[in-house]
């Protein structure tokens, strides 16, 4: 544009010359004249006004001429004045995000289908698994586990083994555990009946051993405690059964109300918490969850979207369908991009304003001519042909004069 703007002008020149050349060889060529002369002002004129918002015209310093390098601070600061005042105060942005459902686009985006491709991921989950494998994995397995500990010696957990207790006996869920220690009871009995009678014999005096009272004894408590398994296995209420339910209530009372039996749960989750083994699972759970997360967000797609893909779909369509949580979200979302622009607003600004200072005048000067350019040539087009009608009427008015 730069070069067809001058070679219109070199044009009015060369047909200035020629009709000066020419003088008189036919009546047109005053207007053709006029017309050249007055284009090659106007030309000039805003070649003179394009080059000189950018630098000196000819190289010749003419004062007011590269306005834009001489002013390049103070166009930074009116830039960066103009993002402050019309997008990075708490009061616009409060008022731009008033009607817009950030929630609601969310959701879309969580229920968006997403079909199976056979290549790796593109766009954002790759770039998210990227930003999980540069962490610090031991460090942040460190911090897993801390925190998870941390947790563990705050919860208190003697409450919560009493509702425990007390939601399975109002559920009755107790007596398949009650049949299944019975039933144990019995295998037991039956395969250490042979141990149970060495014991007696082993504690009866020698001569009691001659007429046999061993084994009538060991016979009589193997028979005395199958009858009294076998009972409780098929009465349900029997009385032992009802002292048992008894006894795991009776310890939910205490669990709750008195410390000293507070502290033998408690004292029990700190040995747990102590054990070796549970510090090493609980810092393998980021090294599973990491492994897990960087497999679905950086792998193949598959139909459906894998485990990931139905879970944002549970997500999405719970929002879509649940409009006071959609309300707490946007709520929070305006919130939180208030406050990031209250808090950060002044030092994006300032972001700006020195950036624009930290450039060179010739990195400004070459940034705002290529955005603007074409349109300050065609000014110059503009100005040549307009100047060469301006002179053709004043040739007219002239001549009628």
């Amino acid at each position: 544009m730069r070069l067809a703007a001058t070679l219109l002008l070199l044009a009015m020149v060369l047909v200035f010359v020629a009709t000066l050349y020419w003088r008189g060889a036919h009546p047109a060529l005053p207007w053709v004249q006029a017309f050249a002369e007055a284009a090659m002002v106007g030309g000039l004129a805003d070649w003179f006004a394009v080059t000189a918002l950018f630098r000196h015209p000819l190289g010749l310093p003419i004062p007011h001429t590269a306005i834009i390098p001489a002013n390049k601070d103070r166009i930074g600061d009116s830039l960066a004045q103009f993002l402050k005042d019309n997008f990075l105060t708490p009061a616009v942005v409060a008022r731009r995000l008033e009607d817009i459902d950030l929630a609601a686009a969310i959701a879309r985006w969580l229920m968006a289908d997403r079909p199976a491709t056979p290549g790796r991921r593109r766009g954002l989950g790759p770039l998210v698994a990227r930003l999980i494998e540069a962490l610090d994995h031991q460090a942040i397995g460190d911090l897993v586990r801390d925190t998870a500990t941390e947790q563990l010696r705050a919860l208190a957990l003697s409450p919560i083994i009493a509702d425990a207790i007390d939601t399975t006996l109002d559920r009755n869920r107790h007596e398949a555990l009650i049949d299944s220690a019975i039933a144990w009871g019995l295998r037991t009995l039956d395969d250490q009946e042979s141990t149970i009678r060495g014991m007696v014999a082993d504690r009866t005096n020698w001569l009691l051993r001659l007429v046999n009272v061993d084994a009538s004894v060991s016979e009589s408590l193997i028979d005395g405690l199958r009858r009294l398994l076998w009972d409780m296995g098929h009465d349900p209420d029997h009385p032992l059964r009802r002292r048992i339910v008894e006894a795991l209530r009776t310890w939910a009372f205490d669990l709750r109300h008195f410390p000293e039996s507070q502290a033998v749960v408690e004292a029990l989750k700190d040995d747990l918490i102590a054990n070796p083994a549970l510090a090493q699972s609980l810092t393998g759970l980021w090294d599973g969850a990491r492994a897990s997360l960087v497999t679905s967000l950086s792998g193949p797609v598959p139909a459906g979207g894998g485990k990931l893909g139905i879970a944002m779909k549970a997500l999405g369509q719970r929002l879509e369908a649940d409009a006071p949580l959609r309300a707490a979200i946007n709520l929070h979302l305006r919130r939180s991009a208030i406050g990031l622009v209250n808090d950060y607003g002044d030092a994006i600004v300032s972001l700006v304003s020195d950036t624009v200072r930290g450039w060179d005048a010739g990195t400004v000067t070459e940034k705002l001519e290529t955005a603007v350019g074409r349109d300050l040539q065609f000014i110059r087009i503009n100005g040549t042909v307009i100047g060469g009608t301006v002179g053709l009427a004043i040739h007219a008015v002239a001549g009628a004069l």
